[in-house]
């Protein structure tokens, strides 16, 4: 062979070598991360996801990818923004901020995982078939909030026993609000407890619930479980400490700095766990193979200090069984 042409075989098989590389490295699976609020409020849960995926192996940027899309308190965006990661062919969708993000990913494919966050119960919401098996193409975490809105109602009824109308905040949006209602009137009427429901789904309409709230002499409140008050948190602070109302609230991670009483979940578990779930459908695990996870503890959190400055006194049976006492 010419030396002319021995330089060129080498030289083109060298050329060859970068290309003939890239092909043989895995492409990196990308995560679509659905969520019906916004980033900044959610970014703590954002990074307990991210845990979740490297307890499975999993590192953004190293070994996966992760396209966010937020509706930013906009629930009807919901359907847009799941098409759309559908539509980039994405391996898996994260769908967080409660049941509308899990149905919009579900009416937007019947074949790529999806794994959801919901506070309803994921069967009557249509999420999936059964719990134990869901056999479809979702799995996720439930909180089942409806349940604890009576318990919530007995602790701030402890805390403030002689009030003759306590209110409930509520999302008319979430299709989670009408079972958390339900539950609660039903152990109002146990009480003889009066009830005054507000609905708020903007900034605006919260501001008029917290006029009513004084117009109507409400003596505390109840904070329904949802995403966009989780997003709300600072204004909903304001508010109550404006109007100095008692109020209990949903989780340690969606209640606002002064509220009185928090009782429910923890937020980062089901984030955390999310991730997990993500991890392991991204190694060849089934959604339908998964059991739908709830929590198996609720947090009970009383803010002493707040209580105390609303001029308050705590009964010690409520303090007795608090798992936190901020004071």
């Amino acid at each position: 062979m010419r030396r002319r042409e021995f330089l060129g075989a080498v030289g083109g098989t060298a050329a060859a070598w970068p290309l003939a590389a890239l092909a043989q490295q895995p492409a990196v699976p990308v995560i679509g991360f659905l969520n019906s609020t916004s980033p900044g409020p959610f970014a703590h849960l954002v990074a307990a996801f991210r845990q979740g995926l490297y307890a499975t192996g999993y590192t953004e940027g190293q070994n996966v990818a992760i396209e966010f899309r937020w509706a930013e308190g906009h629930y009807e965006r919901l359907p847009t923004l799941a098409t759309d990661l559908v539509r980039r062919r994405v391996a898996v969708i994260a769908a967080t901020g409660g049941p509308r993000s899990g149905l919009a990913a579900k009416a937007a494919t019947s074949s790529i995982p999806i794994v959801f966050i919901s506070g309803s119960d994921p069967v009557n919401a249509g999420l999936v078939s059964r719990l134990d098996r869901p056999e479809g193409n979702a799995t996720g975490v439930t909180f089942f909030a409806d349940i604890l809105m009576a318990k919530r109602l007995e602790l701030l009824r402890e805390l403030v026993p002689n009030t003759k109308i306590i209110a409930v905040l509520v999302n008319p949006s979430n299709v989670d609000s009408p079972a958390q209602l339900r539950e609660l009137q039903a152990a109002a009427r146990q009480t003889s407890q009066r009830l005054l429901i507000l609905n708020a789904g903007s900034d605006s309409e919260i501001d008029a619930a917290f006029e009513t709230l004084i117009q109507r002499s409400v003596g505390a409140l109840i904070i329904a479980g949802d995403p966009f008050f989780v997003s709300r948190r600072n204004r909903l602070n304001a508010l109550m400490t404006r109007y100095a109302i008692p109020t209990v609230s949903f989780s340690r991670e969606g209640a606002a700095p002064n509220t009185a009483i928090t009782y429910g979940p923890r937020l980062t578990d089901a984030y955390r766990q999310t991730g997990v779930y993500v991890g392991r459908i991204l190694k060849g695990a089934k959604p339908g193979d998964l059991p739908v996870q709830r929590p198996t503890r609720f947090e009970l959190i009383v803010n002493l200090k707040t209580i105390k400055a609303l001029g308050l006194v705590v009964p010690p049976s409520l303090l007795l069984r608090a798992d936190e006492v901020i004071e």
